[in-house]
Order: C-alpha cells, then structure tokens, then sequence
C-alpha cells in the first residue's frame, strides 16, 4: 500500500468515526426543560399600539405632520407646475424659433435648469425637515410615555413592565394599557 492510499483510507476512517459520534449526539433525546416559574414579581405589559391609536398627544402630533406635510407637497406642486408651464413655454419657443440666437435660447435653457436643481433643493429639505420633526416628535412622545410609566409605577410596584409586542402570550389581567393611556391623556394639555 503507498502512502497516498493509505493517508485517504485513515482520513475515510476519521470520517467515518466522526460521522457516526455526530449521528450518536443528535440521537440522543431532547430533553424539554420545564417552565421556569417566576413567583414573586409583579408583572405587567402595555399594547404600545392601542396606547399610540389613543393617546390624545400623539394624535395631536401626528395630525400637526401630516397638515405640514400636505402643505409642503401643495408647495412643491404648485411650483412643478410653474415650472412644467415654463418648460413647455421654452419647447414651444424651440420649436416656433422666436429666440433670437442660440446664446438666448441656451440661456433660458441653463435657467430652467437651475429652476429645477432649486425645485429639487427644496423637495430635499422639506423631507428633511419633516423626518427630523417626525424623528422629535417620536422621541417627545417616547419620553412622555417612559417618565409617566416611571411615575405610575412609583404607586404601583412593578418590578417589571413590558411592551405586548415582544409576547407570544400573556393574560389578559396584567394588561395595564387603558390605564396608562387614561393617564396620559389626563396629563395631557392641548397647546402646551
């Protein structure tokens, strides 16, 4: 036997071994670990959702955005048209030849372009602005929730309080979202 046949025969044999110990581990039974109980904490949990659909804030500030943000796009609409008039203005100039020379026509061409970088500028920071307004805006709404659920649980001594969209289940009774929405929304001063 040469060395070649006898290095892939012992390399077949560990490979052999190596797959049988593997095929013996994953045989073995999978042994189900009991529910670990938790006693002597008091647990409760929120539906974030249903408390944001609600929560007098929030709407409030969602309606805020959304009447910006209609406002920006009629802004920015009327501005395209002005603009689409004046490019369909120039195309029919082209076309009838009333420009005097070419420079003029290629002048008026360079303005319209500018136009529409300075339309485009404008489009970028109105979204701007309203993604860092949305983004202030959710982080206000965050900290209102997070410090009323700290003063909420100063009277009443959870040691754990949870958001429901991170459970597969959990009863009913430990759902505390209408109080702390009625809470909140007691809280809350319109115009403040």
């Amino acid at each position: 036997m040469n060395f070649k046949s006898a290095s892939s025969l012992v390399l077949s044999a560990v490979a052999v071994l190596g797959f049988s110990q593997c095929k013996q581990q994953t045989s073995a039974p999978v042994q189900e670990q009991a529910p670990v109980a938790v006693s002597g904490l008091k647990i409760a949990y929120i539906d974030v959702d249903s408390l944001l659909a609600n929560y007098a804030f929030y709407q409030d500030l969602s309606e805020e955005m959304l009447r910006k943000e209609e406002n920006y796009r009629l802004v920015l609409a009327e501005d395209a048209n002005k603009f689409q008039k004046d490019v369909t203005d120039f195309n029919k100039k082209i076309e009838n030849g009333v420009y005097s020379s070419r420079e003029r026509a290629e002048a008026e061409q360079n303005r319209l372009a500018k136009r529409q970088q300075a339309l485009q500028e404008k489009s970028d920071k109105y979204s701007k602005e309203l993604a860092d307004e949305g983004n202030a805006n959710a982080q206000k709404v965050s900290e209102t929730i997070d410090n009323f659920i700290k003063e909420y649980n100063k009277s009443h001594g959870y040691d754990l309080i949870i958001s429901k969209s991170s459970l597969m289940f959990a009863n009913e009774s430990l759902n505390i979202t209408a109080e702390i929405l009625e809470g909140l929304n007691a809280a809350y001063k319109p115009g403040k």
